[in-house]
């Protein structure tokens, strides 16, 4: 079957794998996109190291769990957030204001939407993790 979007497929696999209790999970193929994603959960604490596997092909990555993660999708397709617009998006997609983070894609690089909001920039909404 034909692969729609890598980081929807590797988040619905890293949530599924964190619902059965694995402690890993191998994630392909990788992408630039999906690896920055990955960077903004580790440095919030819901995933542990994870480690890019070369094959010389798309590549994978295999990701160390920690049993936090309650849902990761990926929003499709990437629609166009103002610097304005962030907190309708987190109240739309996010359980509550305390904890949640909504990944978007800026010309600054690929960040939550808190730093966002505190560099004052708007972007494309990538997805969201809590």
């Amino acid at each position: 079957m034909v692969r729609m979007s890598v980081v929807a497929d590797a988040l619905k696999t890293l949530s599924n794998a964190e619902k059965k209790g694995k402690r890993q999970v191998l994630l392909r193929p990788s992408s630039k996109v999906l690896i920055k994603f990955l960077q903004v959960m580790q440095k919030h604490g819901y995933i542990g190291e994870f480690e890019i596997v070369d094959d010389h092909r798309a590549g994978k990555i295999v990701v160390n769990l920690i049993g936090r993660v309650n849902k990761t999708r990926a929003i499709s397709p990437r629609y166009d957030v103002g610097v304005n617009e962030i907190e309708k998006w987190t109240n739309n997609l996010l359980p509550s204001r305390q904890f949640g983070h909504v990944v978007l894609t800026t010309s600054l690089g690929i960040m939550d939407h808190e730093e966002a909001r505190r560099k004052h920039t708007g972007g494309k909404v990538l997805g969201f993790f809590y």
